[in-house]
């Protein structure tokens, strides 16, 4: 990881399981980031800075417009689909992506290797659960803390859909990063394994493979898709049946 994470519990919630959990994952001395674990949920604790997991401030988003507008719904959308899509977020990150999808009606599976994002979003998703105009959307999203490449191996039934959106040293130059995903650039470690993650993406039989860009960032593993959907400040690469292209990666 990189760093060491210490965790911080309020009283009250020593003996909850959440806080024996974190307490086994990551306690340890002399830390630079803290876990903090209170009755508002988990949060992560660094040089004055706060990073939550929130589901909640995304009400606003899908109630002034349709989630069916949002350019990673459009991207990911397959034209004369039957029935609800399912569909891989390999790179889950805190989830907001993913949130959106199953705001659409997507069955979304989110896989994010690096165990403090994880316990982030597990939080973000619990405390989402118990607000009723979120239960049916997270009830859609389900979590694993596994690494995607290995997940996406050994996946049994094809997905709808694969959406990518790793972590590149470029990014961290772009003034555009917030603060929260400054943050998350600590614990992630920047993607140096770009083929590997698209051979895997592609082996695991999508019908279409959704790669998230900065507008002017490069092809992931140089492969170009078939087109691409802009907006100001992110591009979506689609490329329909992949696996058919098996030979350009």
């Amino acid at each position: 990881m990189g760093f060491k994470i210490n965790v911080e519990i309020a009283p009250g919630l020593e003996d909850t399981e959440t806080a024996k959990r974190l307490k086994e994952k990551f306690c340890c001395d002399n830390a630079e980031m803290s876990l903090r674990l209170d009755a508002d949920g988990l949060s992560l604790v660094a040089d004055g800075q706060v990073l939550k997991g929130d589901f909640t401030h995304m009400l606003r988003r899908i109630k002034k417009a349709s989630p069916a507008s949002e350019l990673i719904v459009k991207a990911a959308r397959i034209k004369n689909a039957d029935g609800p899509l399912t569909l891989i977020d390999a790179t889950a990150g805190l989830g907001e992506d993913s949130f959106l999808l199953a705001a659409a009606g997507f069955n979304v599976k989110l896989y994010e290797r690096n165990g403090v994002v994880y316990e982030l979003l597990r939080d973000a998703l619990s405390r989402a659960a118990a607000v009723p105009e979120l239960t049916e959307i997270v009830g859609r999203m389900t979590l694993f803390n596994e690494d995607s490449i290995e997940a996406l191996k050994s996946i049994q039934t094809p997905p709808d859909v694969i959406l990518l959106d790793p972590m590149f040293p470029e990014r961290q130059k772009s003034a555009l990063v917030k603060k929260k995903l400054q943050m998350i650039q600590k614990l992630e470690i920047p993607c140096a394994d770009e083929e590997e993650l698209m051979a895997a993406a592609i082996n695991a039989l999508p019908k279409k493979l959704v790669i998230k860009r900065p507008p002017k960032g490069p092809y992931l593993a140089g492969v170009k898709p078939d087109y691409s959907i802009e907006g100001k400040a992110v591009r979506f690469d689609c490329i329909a049946y992949p696996a058919n292209r098996k030979s350009a990666t």
